[in-house]
């Protein structure tokens, strides 16, 4: 969760601050990605989505199998979709969003057991510094 954290720093200061980092079954880094919505005018730019796109372009493959997604926030309903989609065995996340979370907070769209697959899920690690980063960009954007 470090590392995407790390990664989170990185997001262009017009979006909201998420990273996400995608391991390898050995730990490798395949792919990260920050929020880049408004930074490019696309509503598919997630953190998650664009981590999973690096890793599968490293991989050479669509399929994440045995490969764990950290990501600082709750996924969204579009992400948990591309999480199932891109078949990802484990999923890491840390502050909650209970406005659009889509992993236990408005809905469960992971782990329901109709999916053809259905990842292992940790929610709420180092919770209080990933929300930390979320507060504080939208006490700076409410202040200007």
């Amino acid at each position: 969760m470090r590392e995407a954290i790390e990664v989170a720093r990185m997001t262009p200061p017009c979006d909201v601050p998420v990273g996400a980092v995608v391991f390898s079954p050995e730990g490798e880094v395949l792919g990260v990605g920050v929020n880049r919505r408004e930074a490019n005018n696309d509503p598919t730019a997630h953190a998650e989505v664009e981590a999973i796109r690096q890793a599968c372009e490293a991989l050479g493959r669509w399929r994440l199998d045995g490969c764990e997604l950290v990501v600082t926030l709750e996924p969204c309903t579009m992400c948990a979709g591309a999480i199932l989609g891109a078949r990802v065995s484990s999923l890491i996340f840390g502050a909650w969003e209970p406005k659009t979370g889509a992993v236990g907070s408005v809905l469960d769209a992971i782990r329901d057991p109709r999916h053809l697959h259905v990842p292992e899920v940790r929610a709420g690690v180092l919770e209080e510094e990933t929300a930390r980063l979320l507060s504080d960009f939208f006490e700076e954007l409410r202040s200007n």
